[in-house]
């Protein structure tokens, strides 16, 4: 398996990059042995005041994990995530 830049992800812009790097994620493999939900937790830990839909960090990130854009990561596997938040 190839350890792409957070960018060279799908659904991955500067601005999720920079946010990911900032809870010490630096690489693709960084945010798959995270995993999504954690890395989509600490996000929201350290911007609190942040509101933004789930698309935007949670299943952005499993469609960088899965090749995918978020909007084609099935109901099933969006309600699976969703129950890990919390």
């Amino acid at each position: 398996m190839q350890n792409r830049e957070l960018t060279g992800l799908k659904n991955i812009g500067e601005k999720i990059a920079g946010r990911l790097q900032e809870i010490g994620v630096t690489c693709e493999e960084d945010l798959r042995h995270t995993g999504p939900v954690e890395a989509h937790r600490k996000i929201r830990q350290r911007y609190p005041d942040e509101t933004l839909p789930l698309c935007y960090y949670l299943y952005s990130f499993e469609g960088a994990l899965t090749d995918r854009h978020w909007d084609r990561i099935g109901e099933q596997r969006k309600n699976e995530l969703r129950s890990q938040i919390g």
